[in-house]
């Protein structure tokens, strides 16, 4: 079995104010150590030569982990940084804030 690492870069030099998580933070740090301990296991079971769909199984719950903690980071993406960005009301900014928005939505929808 083999497993790809996706690595993404969305725009440059971004200044990520930890604010914007603040309100689900909690949440979202949950998802991701539940995340980490579900892979470990995977791992776990891949080197025990368990059964490939136990294994399936245990993967698809980190990825669903990982894409509630996603969500979780959006939310407060939208909820800070394009809602600022909005009331400085400057095109560029805007826009720039709404090219990485639908950037980021690509990757999701491809993966």
């Amino acid at each position: 079995m083999t497993f790809i690492l996706y690595t993404y870069t969305i725009g440059t030099g971004i200044n990520y104010n930890l604010k914007s998580m603040a309100h689900n933070k909690e949440k979202i740090m949950i998802a991701m150590k539940k995340a980490k301990t579900s892979l470990d296991k995977v791992i776990k079971m891949i080197e025990e030569n368990k059964y490939c769909i136990d294994v399936i199984q245990q993967s698809l719950a980190v990825i669903g982990l990982l894409k509630s903690a996603n969500i979780g980071i959006l939310e407060g993406h939208i909820d800070n940084c394009i809602k600022n960005a909005c009331k400085k009301k400057t095109g560029k900014e805007i826009d720039e804030k709404m090219n990485e928005l639908v950037r980021v939505l690509k990757l999701a929808q491809t993966k």
